[in-house]
Protein backbone atom coordinates (compact mmCIF):
# COMPACT_ATOMS: atom_id res chain seq x y z
CA UNK A 1 0.00 0.00 0.00
CA UNK A 2 2.66 2.32 0.52
CA UNK A 3 4.86 1.66 -2.31
CA UNK A 4 1.70 2.29 -4.32
CA UNK A 5 1.14 5.67 -2.51
CA UNK A 6 4.69 6.55 -3.20
CA UNK A 7 3.93 5.64 -6.63
CA UNK A 8 0.86 7.89 -7.22
CA UNK A 9 2.53 10.82 -5.47
CA UNK A 10 5.37 10.89 -7.52
CA UNK A 11 2.98 10.68 -11.17
CA UNK A 12 1.03 13.31 -9.65
CA UNK A 13 4.22 15.93 -9.23
CA UNK A 14 5.29 14.58 -12.23
CA UNK A 15 2.15 15.53 -14.14
CA UNK A 16 2.29 18.94 -12.48
CA UNK A 17 6.07 19.92 -13.50
CA UNK A 18 5.00 18.79 -16.92
CA UNK A 19 2.18 21.26 -17.25
CA UNK A 20 3.98 23.99 -16.10
CA UNK A 21 6.65 23.79 -18.17
CA UNK A 22 4.17 23.87 -21.29
CA UNK A 23 1.90 27.05 -20.28
CA UNK A 24 4.00 29.69 -20.38
CA UNK A 25 0.61 31.58 -19.67
CA UNK A 26 -1.08 29.62 -17.32
CA UNK A 27 -5.13 30.58 -16.77
CA UNK A 28 -6.18 32.52 -13.86
CA UNK A 29 -7.66 30.24 -11.65
CA UNK A 30 -11.65 29.75 -11.88
CA UNK A 31 -13.51 30.78 -9.03
CA UNK A 32 -15.70 27.97 -7.49
CA UNK A 33 -19.38 28.30 -9.44
CA UNK A 34 -17.90 30.46 -11.95
CA UNK A 35 -18.71 29.56 -15.80
CA UNK A 36 -16.16 29.82 -18.43
CA UNK A 37 -17.15 32.70 -21.33
CA UNK A 38 -19.03 30.82 -24.16
CA UNK A 39 -16.63 31.07 -27.40
CA UNK A 40 -19.10 32.46 -30.35
CA UNK A 41 -18.30 31.73 -33.83
CA UNK A 42 -16.19 34.00 -35.92
CA UNK A 43 -17.79 35.14 -39.11
CA UNK A 44 -15.88 34.65 -41.91
CA UNK A 45 -13.86 37.43 -43.19
CA UNK A 46 -15.81 38.90 -46.67
CA UNK A 47 -13.70 39.59 -49.93
CA UNK A 48 -12.89 43.05 -51.15
CA UNK A 49 -15.49 41.96 -53.81
CA UNK A 50 -18.16 40.59 -51.48
CA UNK A 51 -17.97 43.71 -49.36
CA UNK A 52 -18.42 46.04 -52.37
CA UNK A 53 -21.28 43.98 -53.55
CA UNK A 54 -22.88 44.31 -50.21
CA UNK A 55 -22.58 47.70 -50.35
CA UNK A 56 -24.16 47.83 -53.81
CA UNK A 57 -26.87 46.24 -53.03
CA UNK A 58 -27.57 48.03 -50.15
CA UNK A 59 -27.14 51.33 -51.78
CA UNK A 60 -29.63 49.74 -54.31
CA UNK A 61 -32.32 48.95 -51.71
CA UNK A 62 -32.15 52.53 -50.35
CA UNK A 63 -32.90 54.09 -54.05
CA UNK A 64 -35.77 52.35 -54.41
CA UNK A 65 -37.26 52.79 -51.54
CA UNK A 66 -36.35 56.89 -52.03
CA UNK A 67 -38.06 56.22 -55.78
CA UNK A 68 -41.15 54.09 -54.04
CA UNK A 69 -41.79 57.26 -51.59
CA UNK A 70 -41.65 59.72 -54.53
CA UNK A 71 -44.36 57.56 -56.22
CA UNK A 72 -46.22 57.32 -53.13
CA UNK A 73 -46.48 61.20 -53.17
CA UNK A 74 -47.31 61.87 -56.73
CA UNK A 75 -50.86 62.00 -57.98
CA UNK A 76 -52.76 60.25 -60.50
CA UNK A 77 -52.43 62.91 -62.95
CA UNK A 78 -48.69 63.29 -62.68
CA UNK A 79 -48.11 59.59 -62.47
CA UNK A 80 -49.72 59.71 -66.06
CA UNK A 81 -48.04 62.33 -67.40
CA UNK A 82 -44.94 60.86 -66.61
CA UNK A 83 -45.28 58.52 -69.13
CA UNK A 84 -45.74 60.63 -71.70
CA UNK A 85 -42.46 61.07 -74.12
CA UNK A 86 -44.46 63.55 -76.30
CA UNK A 87 -43.85 65.25 -79.66
CA UNK A 88 -42.51 68.89 -78.73
CA UNK A 89 -45.96 70.94 -79.33
CA UNK A 90 -45.19 73.98 -81.71
CA UNK A 91 -46.85 76.24 -79.06
CA UNK A 92 -46.88 75.81 -75.14
CA UNK A 93 -44.16 73.81 -75.11
CA UNK A 94 -42.82 75.56 -71.62
CA UNK A 95 -46.71 75.65 -69.95
CA UNK A 96 -48.11 72.13 -71.44
CA UNK A 97 -44.83 70.30 -69.12
CA UNK A 98 -46.14 71.76 -65.78
CA UNK A 99 -49.22 71.38 -66.84
CA UNK A 100 -49.91 67.61 -67.83
CA UNK A 101 -46.49 66.84 -66.40
CA UNK A 102 -45.02 65.03 -69.21
CA UNK A 103 -42.22 63.04 -69.02
CA UNK A 104 -40.40 63.71 -72.20
CA UNK A 105 -39.70 66.06 -75.22
CA UNK A 106 -39.48 64.11 -78.48
CA UNK A 107 -37.35 66.85 -80.70
CA UNK A 108 -38.31 66.95 -84.71
CA UNK A 109 -36.72 68.95 -87.37
CA UNK A 110 -38.50 72.13 -86.73
CA UNK A 111 -37.59 72.21 -83.23
CA UNK A 112 -33.84 72.73 -84.16
CA UNK A 113 -35.79 76.42 -86.12
CA UNK A 114 -37.11 79.57 -85.40
CA UNK A 115 -39.73 79.64 -88.28
CA UNK A 116 -37.25 79.65 -91.34
CA UNK A 117 -34.35 79.74 -89.75
CA UNK A 118 -31.82 77.78 -87.82
CA UNK A 119 -31.49 78.27 -83.91
CA UNK A 120 -28.05 78.90 -83.20
CA UNK A 121 -25.78 76.97 -80.36
CA UNK A 122 -26.97 79.59 -77.72
CA UNK A 123 -31.26 79.69 -78.87
CA UNK A 124 -31.48 76.18 -78.82
CA UNK A 125 -29.77 76.04 -75.87
CA UNK A 126 -31.53 78.11 -73.92
CA UNK A 127 -34.74 76.28 -75.01
CA UNK A 128 -33.71 73.14 -73.63
CA UNK A 129 -33.11 74.69 -70.32
CA UNK A 130 -36.41 76.39 -70.47
CA UNK A 131 -37.91 73.12 -71.09
CA UNK A 132 -35.90 71.44 -68.17
CA UNK A 133 -36.91 74.32 -65.36
CA UNK A 134 -40.54 74.21 -66.10
CA UNK A 135 -39.94 70.39 -64.96
CA UNK A 136 -40.58 69.62 -61.63
CA UNK A 137 -38.73 65.88 -62.32
CA UNK A 138 -36.20 66.29 -65.21
CA UNK A 139 -37.32 65.00 -68.86
CA UNK A 140 -36.29 63.17 -71.23
CA UNK A 141 -35.08 64.89 -74.03
CA UNK A 142 -35.25 62.95 -77.31
CA UNK A 143 -34.18 63.12 -80.69
CA UNK A 144 -33.89 60.75 -83.97
CA UNK A 145 -30.26 60.78 -84.57
CA UNK A 146 -29.90 57.34 -86.26
CA UNK A 147 -27.47 58.65 -89.09
CA UNK A 148 -27.65 59.09 -93.17
CA UNK A 149 -31.26 59.13 -93.77
CA UNK A 150 -32.51 59.79 -90.46
CA UNK A 151 -31.27 62.93 -88.84
CA UNK A 152 -32.58 65.77 -86.96
CA UNK A 153 -30.18 68.42 -84.87
CA UNK A 154 -27.02 67.53 -86.88
CA UNK A 155 -29.29 68.91 -89.91
CA UNK A 156 -28.78 72.71 -88.34
CA UNK A 157 -25.43 73.85 -89.60
CA UNK A 158 -25.22 76.11 -86.92
CA UNK A 159 -25.02 72.73 -84.06
CA UNK A 160 -23.17 70.29 -86.46
CA UNK A 161 -20.73 71.17 -89.12
CA UNK A 162 -22.96 68.15 -91.39
CA UNK A 163 -25.24 65.87 -90.55
CA UNK A 164 -24.55 62.81 -89.10
CA UNK A 165 -23.87 59.89 -91.18
CA UNK A 166 -25.30 56.48 -91.84
CA UNK A 167 -24.46 53.43 -90.28
CA UNK A 168 -23.48 51.62 -93.37
CA UNK A 169 -21.50 54.20 -94.77
CA UNK A 170 -19.50 54.40 -91.35
CA UNK A 171 -18.82 50.62 -91.87
CA UNK A 172 -17.55 50.15 -94.89
CA UNK A 173 -15.16 52.94 -94.49
CA UNK A 174 -13.82 51.78 -91.08
CA UNK A 175 -15.59 49.09 -89.78
CA UNK A 176 -16.86 47.94 -85.73
CA UNK A 177 -13.95 50.85 -84.41
CA UNK A 178 -15.08 53.53 -86.66
CA UNK A 179 -18.75 52.97 -85.65
CA UNK A 180 -17.32 52.69 -81.88
CA UNK A 181 -16.06 56.36 -82.29
CA UNK A 182 -19.25 57.73 -84.06
CA UNK A 183 -21.30 56.76 -81.27
CA UNK A 184 -18.90 58.43 -78.98
CA UNK A 185 -18.47 61.73 -80.63
CA UNK A 186 -22.55 61.75 -81.60
CA UNK A 187 -23.05 61.27 -77.64
CA UNK A 188 -20.83 63.77 -76.31
CA UNK A 189 -21.93 66.36 -78.99
CA UNK A 190 -25.96 65.52 -78.22
CA UNK A 191 -25.73 65.67 -74.44
CA UNK A 192 -23.58 68.83 -75.07
CA UNK A 193 -26.92 70.46 -76.46
CA UNK A 194 -29.34 69.02 -73.41
CA UNK A 195 -30.55 65.82 -75.90
CA UNK A 196 -30.33 63.28 -72.97
CA UNK A 197 -32.17 60.34 -75.52
CA UNK A 198 -31.13 59.12 -78.68
CA UNK A 199 -33.67 56.95 -80.77
CA UNK A 200 -30.82 54.58 -81.72
CA UNK A 201 -29.90 52.20 -83.19
CA UNK A 202 -31.66 50.85 -85.23
CA UNK A 203 -31.45 46.68 -84.35
CA UNK A 204 -33.41 45.70 -87.50
CA UNK A 205 -31.84 42.54 -89.75
CA UNK A 206 -32.18 43.98 -93.32
CA UNK A 207 -29.81 42.64 -96.09
CA UNK A 208 -31.89 43.72 -99.10
CA UNK A 209 -31.67 47.21 -100.56
CA UNK A 210 -35.39 46.77 -101.62
CA UNK A 211 -36.48 46.67 -98.22
CA UNK A 212 -37.96 49.72 -96.71
CA UNK A 213 -35.96 49.31 -93.51
CA UNK A 214 -32.81 48.85 -95.27
CA UNK A 215 -31.02 52.11 -95.55
CA UNK A 216 -31.61 52.63 -91.82
CA UNK A 217 -29.70 49.48 -91.12
CA UNK A 218 -26.35 48.11 -90.54
CA UNK A 219 -26.88 46.35 -93.65
CA UNK A 220 -25.36 43.16 -92.82
CA UNK A 221 -26.61 39.92 -91.02
CA UNK A 222 -28.14 39.18 -87.82
CA UNK A 223 -24.69 37.86 -85.52
CA UNK A 224 -22.67 41.46 -87.52
CA UNK A 225 -25.86 43.40 -86.53
CA UNK A 226 -25.38 41.88 -82.77
CA UNK A 227 -21.98 43.08 -82.75
CA UNK A 228 -22.80 46.62 -83.78
CA UNK A 229 -25.64 46.98 -81.25
CA UNK A 230 -23.46 45.90 -78.72
CA UNK A 231 -20.41 48.07 -79.00
CA UNK A 232 -22.90 51.09 -79.87
CA UNK A 233 -25.01 51.07 -77.07
CA UNK A 234 -21.99 50.62 -74.34
CA UNK A 235 -20.52 53.42 -76.03
CA UNK A 236 -23.59 55.62 -75.74
CA UNK A 237 -23.88 54.41 -72.30
CA UNK A 238 -20.22 55.15 -71.17
CA UNK A 239 -20.91 58.80 -72.33
CA UNK A 240 -24.35 59.17 -70.18
CA UNK A 241 -26.29 59.17 -73.39
CA UNK A 242 -29.28 56.92 -73.22
CA UNK A 243 -30.06 54.53 -76.22
CA UNK A 244 -33.48 53.35 -77.82
CA UNK A 245 -33.34 49.68 -79.50
CA UNK A 246 -36.05 50.17 -82.60
CA UNK A 247 -37.77 48.79 -84.21
CA UNK A 248 -38.76 45.77 -81.55
CA UNK A 249 -39.10 42.78 -82.85
CA UNK A 250 -37.65 43.29 -86.15
CA UNK A 251 -39.07 45.17 -89.00
CA UNK A 252 -37.81 42.48 -91.50
CA UNK A 253 -39.25 42.83 -95.17
CA UNK A 254 -42.51 44.72 -93.77
CA UNK A 255 -44.15 48.18 -95.54
CA UNK A 256 -43.82 51.52 -93.65
CA UNK A 257 -46.37 51.76 -90.43
CA UNK A 258 -46.61 55.32 -91.27
CA UNK A 259 -48.72 55.21 -93.95
CA UNK A 260 -50.84 51.91 -92.97
CA UNK A 261 -50.54 48.06 -91.71
CA UNK A 262 -47.84 46.33 -92.15
CA UNK A 263 -48.41 42.45 -91.69
CA UNK A 264 -45.48 40.21 -90.96
CA UNK A 265 -46.18 36.27 -91.50
CA UNK A 266 -42.32 35.07 -91.07
CA UNK A 267 -42.09 32.13 -88.60
CA UNK A 268 -40.60 32.88 -85.03
CA UNK A 269 -38.24 30.84 -85.77
CA UNK A 270 -37.00 33.30 -88.26
CA UNK A 271 -37.43 35.89 -84.90
CA UNK A 272 -35.15 33.42 -82.86
CA UNK A 273 -32.37 32.99 -85.50
CA UNK A 274 -31.88 36.82 -86.15
CA UNK A 275 -34.03 39.78 -85.76
CA UNK A 276 -34.26 39.12 -82.00
CA UNK A 277 -30.54 38.65 -81.56
CA UNK A 278 -29.60 42.50 -81.76
CA UNK A 279 -32.12 43.21 -79.71
CA UNK A 280 -30.88 40.59 -76.88
CA UNK A 281 -27.36 41.71 -77.16
CA UNK A 282 -28.27 45.55 -76.88
CA UNK A 283 -30.66 44.40 -73.56
CA UNK A 284 -27.38 42.39 -72.60
CA UNK A 285 -25.49 45.73 -72.84
CA UNK A 286 -27.93 47.71 -70.55
CA UNK A 287 -29.93 49.75 -73.38
CA UNK A 288 -32.75 51.41 -71.39
CA UNK A 289 -35.28 51.88 -73.93
CA UNK A 290 -36.81 49.54 -76.42
CA UNK A 291 -39.31 51.04 -78.96
CA UNK A 292 -42.00 48.78 -80.35
CA UNK A 293 -43.23 48.70 -83.35
CA UNK A 294 -46.89 48.90 -85.15
CA UNK A 295 -46.05 46.02 -87.59
CA UNK A 296 -49.06 42.89 -86.99
CA UNK A 297 -45.87 39.56 -86.29
CA UNK A 298 -48.39 37.13 -87.36
CA UNK A 299 -46.35 34.44 -85.24
CA UNK A 300 -46.72 36.25 -82.15
CA UNK A 301 -50.23 38.04 -82.09
CA UNK A 302 -51.98 37.66 -85.71
CA UNK A 303 -54.28 40.42 -84.31
CA UNK A 304 -52.64 42.99 -83.12
CA UNK A 305 -50.02 45.65 -84.05
CA UNK A 306 -46.84 44.67 -81.76
CA UNK A 307 -47.00 48.42 -80.13
CA UNK A 308 -50.35 47.24 -78.81
CA UNK A 309 -50.26 43.66 -78.16
CA UNK A 310 -49.90 41.48 -74.61
CA UNK A 311 -48.43 39.20 -76.49
CA UNK A 312 -45.27 40.66 -78.26
CA UNK A 313 -44.33 42.65 -74.86
CA UNK A 314 -44.44 39.19 -72.83
CA UNK A 315 -42.08 37.92 -75.83
CA UNK A 316 -39.66 41.35 -74.65
CA UNK A 317 -40.08 40.75 -71.10
CA UNK A 318 -39.68 36.82 -70.58
CA UNK A 319 -37.69 35.38 -74.22
CA UNK A 320 -35.29 38.57 -74.62
CA UNK A 321 -35.15 39.58 -70.64
CA UNK A 322 -36.19 43.01 -71.11
CA UNK A 323 -36.50 44.98 -67.61
CA UNK A 324 -36.22 48.45 -68.75
CA UNK A 325 -38.57 50.90 -70.61
CA UNK A 326 -40.63 49.99 -73.66
CA UNK A 327 -41.69 52.54 -75.37
CA UNK A 328 -44.59 52.39 -78.41
CA UNK A 329 -43.10 54.15 -81.90
CA UNK A 330 -45.27 57.02 -82.93
CA UNK A 331 -49.19 56.39 -82.07
CA UNK A 332 -50.35 58.93 -84.44
CA UNK A 333 -48.93 56.30 -86.92
CA UNK A 334 -51.93 55.22 -88.98
CA UNK A 335 -50.91 51.83 -88.93
CA UNK A 336 -53.02 52.00 -85.08
CA UNK A 337 -55.38 54.51 -85.36
CA UNK A 338 -58.08 51.71 -86.50
CA UNK A 339 -57.69 49.88 -83.35
CA UNK A 340 -58.12 52.82 -80.57
CA UNK A 341 -61.47 52.39 -78.89
CA UNK A 342 -62.73 55.42 -78.48
CA UNK A 343 -59.79 57.07 -79.60
CA UNK A 344 -57.56 55.81 -76.62
CA UNK A 345 -55.10 54.01 -78.08
CA UNK A 346 -52.92 55.31 -75.13
CA UNK A 347 -54.82 52.74 -72.94
CA UNK A 348 -54.27 49.69 -75.63
CA UNK A 349 -50.56 50.59 -75.52
CA UNK A 350 -50.09 50.71 -71.40
CA UNK A 351 -52.61 48.01 -71.05
CA UNK A 352 -50.24 46.30 -73.80
CA UNK A 353 -47.07 46.27 -71.50
CA UNK A 354 -45.61 49.72 -72.88
CA UNK A 355 -44.04 52.38 -69.85
CA UNK A 356 -44.21 55.06 -72.13
CA UNK A 357 -46.20 56.01 -75.67
CA UNK A 358 -44.89 58.61 -77.90
CA UNK A 359 -47.82 60.54 -79.51
CA UNK A 360 -48.33 63.96 -80.68
CA UNK A 361 -51.94 63.84 -79.23
CA UNK A 362 -51.12 64.17 -75.68
CA UNK A 363 -53.78 66.40 -74.53
CA UNK A 364 -56.17 64.05 -75.50
CA UNK A 365 -54.92 60.93 -74.77
CA UNK A 366 -53.53 61.84 -71.10
CA UNK A 367 -56.90 62.69 -69.63
CA UNK A 368 -58.11 59.38 -71.68
CA UNK A 369 -55.88 57.38 -69.79
CA UNK A 370 -56.41 59.45 -66.22
CA UNK A 371 -60.11 59.06 -67.06
CA UNK A 372 -59.38 55.08 -68.02
CA UNK A 373 -57.67 54.90 -64.44
CA UNK A 374 -60.60 56.92 -62.33
CA UNK A 375 -63.69 54.18 -63.91
CA UNK A 376 -61.62 51.13 -64.00
CA UNK A 377 -60.63 50.29 -67.40
CA UNK A 378 -57.20 50.62 -66.34
CA UNK A 379 -55.66 49.45 -62.92
CA UNK A 380 -53.61 51.89 -61.65
CA UNK A 381 -50.86 48.60 -60.51
CA UNK A 382 -49.85 49.45 -64.57
CA UNK A 383 -49.52 53.02 -63.81
CA UNK A 384 -47.75 52.79 -60.81
CA UNK A 385 -45.06 50.01 -62.41
CA UNK A 386 -44.79 51.66 -65.58
CA UNK A 387 -43.81 55.28 -63.45
CA UNK A 388 -41.68 53.74 -61.06
CA UNK A 389 -39.86 52.21 -64.62
CA UNK A 390 -39.67 55.88 -65.71
CA UNK A 391 -38.12 57.39 -62.44
CA UNK A 392 -35.89 54.57 -62.14
CA UNK A 393 -33.78 55.19 -65.17
CA UNK A 394 -34.49 58.88 -64.83
CA UNK A 395 -32.63 58.34 -61.25
CA UNK A 396 -30.14 56.53 -63.23
CA UNK A 397 -29.14 58.63 -65.73
CA UNK A 398 -30.13 62.25 -64.32
CA UNK A 399 -30.56 64.36 -61.30
CA UNK A 400 -34.38 64.12 -59.36
CA UNK A 401 -34.28 66.98 -57.32
CA UNK A 402 -37.76 65.70 -55.60
CA UNK A 403 -35.81 62.64 -53.83
CA UNK A 404 -33.74 64.83 -51.95
CA UNK A 405 -36.86 66.36 -49.95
Amino acid sequence: MKRFLAALLAALTLFTLTGCGKTENPAEPVTPGQAEEPTTPTEPELTPEEIVEQERLAAEKAREERLQGLLNSMTLEEKVGQLFFVRCPETNAVEDISTYHLGGYLLFGRDYKDGDSWLTWEQFIQKIESYQDAAAIPLFIGSDEEGGTVTRASRNPNLFSEPFKSPQAIYSAGGMKALAQDALDKSQSLLDLGINVNFAPVCDVSTDPNDFIYDRTLGQDAETTADYITRTVLTMGDAGEMAVLKHFPGYGNNADTHTGIAVDDRPMETFENSDLLPFKAGIEADAPFVLVSHNIVSCMDPDLPASLSPAVHKVLRETCGFEGIAITDDLAMDAVQAYAKDGAVAVMALQAGNDMVITTDYRTQIPAVIEAVKNGTLEESVIDSACFRVLKCKDAHMYIPALDS
